[in-house]
């Protein structure tokens, strides 16, 4: 079992992930799993749309986690971006909660 060098990280994702956007957070995402956290958390509060790349950009965050024996957890998502995840049907797979109950107030990684 992988040792976790942090237990907790959240990135809070500032504008829709769509386009050219999925490429830059994607990065900064890839950059948070690689610091081994035990959970990452997705914060979509200030995010107010998601396009297909991005469903597949969460589906490769969760399954680095789960391979590095972690957690992924999306959080704050917006109606709109839970009727996209639930029509993609990803909604069955990620963990998706409604508010940050339970999510690291540091480390945080913000653009």
């Amino acid at each position: 079992m992988p040792e976790h060098t942090i237990p907790e990280t959240t990135v809070v994702v500032t504008e829709a992930l769509e386009g050219a956007a999925v490429q830059r957070w994607g990065d900064t995402i890839a950059a948070a799993v690689g610091l081994e956290p035990a959970l990452l958390v997705i914060d979509l509060h200030d995010s107010p749309g998601i396009d297909a790349s991005a469903v597949v950009m969460l589906l490769q965050t969760h399954r680095s986690m789960v391979c590095a024996d972690g957690r992924l957890v999306v959080s704050g998502a917006s109606p709109r971006v839970r009727r996209m995840l639930s029509l993609a049907r990803v909604d069955r797979v990620l963990d998706i909660q409604d508010d940050d109950a339970g999510a690291p107030a540091v480390p945080t990684v913000r653009r």
